[in-house]
């Protein structure tokens, strides 16, 4: 029986551009708000307890929009996947720690299922539709 790559390519490149173009477009925006509520975002990584949240917020921000950026157009997609499950699985534990609270249990999964889904983009790499071409 031939594998699922081989016999509906197409399909797997339309679900891989898809799956990229939806983390993208949560990074993105996820980068946007941050600047446009800046000192909302310092307040709470303040109230987190995150050292020096003046630099750290900056460098979320420019994170989360290379990451989207790169992301969207496919390239080295598999170490911005890596990279944003990572980032995905701490900023949860940081942000969302208190699973007590169901509403903090639940933020905290779905940064965990974003993890997935960007690991699962680090298996199969950006699909025939991105710069990087696999």
């Amino acid at each position: 029986m031939p594998s699922s790559k081989s016999s509906h390519p197409p399909m797997r490149d339309a679900a891989l551009l898809g799956a990229r173009l939806l983390i993208a477009a949560l990074f993105l925006i996820a980068a946007f708000n941050k600047l446009v509520g800046y000192s909302a975002v310092i307040g709470y990584f303040r109230k987190l307890g995150i050292p020096e949240p003046s630099v750290v917020a900056p460098a979320v921000i420019g994170f989360e929009a290379l990451a989207g950026l790169l992301l969207l157009v496919g390239y080295q997609t598999r170490i911005v996947a890596l990279l944003i499950a990572g980032f995905c699985v701490v900023s949860g534990l940081l942000g969302h720690a208190q699973i007590a609270d169901p509403n903090n249990l639940n933020h905290l999964l779905k940064n965990f299922a974003i993890a997935g889904g960007a690991l699962a983009l680090y298996a199969s790499g950006a699909g025939a539709k991105s710069l990087d071409r696999r």
